[in-house]
């Protein structure tokens, strides 16, 4: 994997997690999310305009994608609703890499070297020894791993779709556009003057989480198109990396010397994909 596409991923993996601390720290998890895709939504539709259109047979893609997504994103203030971040954060992310890599041979047609193998093993093996401890929430874990399964069939969906597009800025900014408005109409219908409220007094954190939102998948996708998805995939979730310190030296959540050893075990996956 180019030195490049690898500084990318990781910067891509820190905007992952600052969007998702964003919407763990506020109270009222679903809309959070629905304002930071909101956000997103409107940053894209500020950019269409000037980048052109997907090709068509990315089109059903974008819109399986945009439909999977509002299940991602209930999900994910679900996990939030009913545990840490340090351990939610990490199984959604942890998971979904390893059912990527299974499943992309036979639909993506990619075929991994054992180097890639090694590396999607190591980060994935840290990340699951992070998120798995007796004391976790048993009603946290069972709402991110199924989302862990919506964030691989999202990402197949995808890796697909962006290299179909042609254009994968354009296919990042339909995306974020067909996503984001959705939820955003759902939790503003629900309890508008709620919304309205976060709105005037969270709207820094919505522009910062949804820029973070875009960028984020973004970079991702346009990986997707330099290298194979299932290490992207896999190299991304070294996202866990900034999420747990976020939720220890931020949010003031548990922490244990078992983030040692994961932290060996993810930096020594992603080299063994920049060797890969």
């Amino acid at each position: 994997m180019a030195t490049h596409v690898l500084l990318l991923v990781l910067f891509s993996a820190l905007m992952h997690a600052s969007w998702n601390a964003i919407v763990k720290s506020g109270e009222n998890k679903l809309e959070e999310t629905g304002l930071v895709a909101g956000a997103a939504a409107v940053m894209a539709a500020c950019v269409l305009p000037f980048v052109g259109l997907p090709a068509p047979a990315s089109w059903p893609w974008v819109i399986t994608s945009a439909a999977v997504h509002q299940i991602y994103f209930m999900l994910v203030a679900a996990a939030y609703r009913a545990g840490d971040m340090g351990h939610t954060y990490p199984l959604m992310r942890g998971t979904a890499p390893l059912i990527v890599a299974l499943l992309s041979a036979e639909l993506l047609g990619e075929t991994l070297t054992a180097a890639s193998w090694a590396g999607i093993g190591l980060i994935c093996g840290g990340i699951l020894l992070l998120a798995i401890h007796r004391h976790a929430s048993h009603r946290a874990t069972m709402i991110a791993v199924a989302n862990a399964m919506v964030i691989a069939f999202y990402t197949i969906v995808d890796g697909h779709g962006v290299r179909l597009s042609g254009n994968s800025v354009a296919y990042v900014l339909w995306l974020n556009l067909l996503s984001g408005v959705p939820l955003f109409l759902l939790v503003w219908l629900r309890d508008r003057p709620k919304v309205w409220g976060m709105m005037r007094t969270n709207s820094l954190n919505a522009v910062v989480g949804g820029g973070c939102k875009l960028g984020a998948y973004g970079l991702a996708l346009w990986a997707m198109t330099q290298a194979p998805v299932a290490a992207i995939a896999a190299l991304r979730e070294t996202s866990v990396l900034f999420g747990v310190a976020i939720s220890t030296l931020i949010l003031r959540e548990r922490s244990g010397l078992r983030r040692l050893v994961t932290a060996a075990l993810i930096a020594a996956g992603a080299a063994a994909l920049k060797l890969a």
